[in-house]
């Protein structure tokens, strides 16, 4: 499911630049894909 999300996240910001729609609040929900994948790899890294 994080993963979908993720990818919602990029194809909905990839749009965004197409059709200039919301480009504003698309970029905010990119950085913020963009910080939870992050976290997930370093808590990945920690449990191994």
């Amino acid at each position: 499911m994080f993963w979908t999300i993720i990818g919602a996240l990029i194809l909905i910001w990839v749009l965004g630049l197409v059709f200039k729609v919301a480009a504003g609040f698309i970029h905010i929900l990119l950085i913020i894909a963009v910080i939870l994948i992050l976290v997930k790899v370093f808590q990945g890294r920690r449990r191994v």
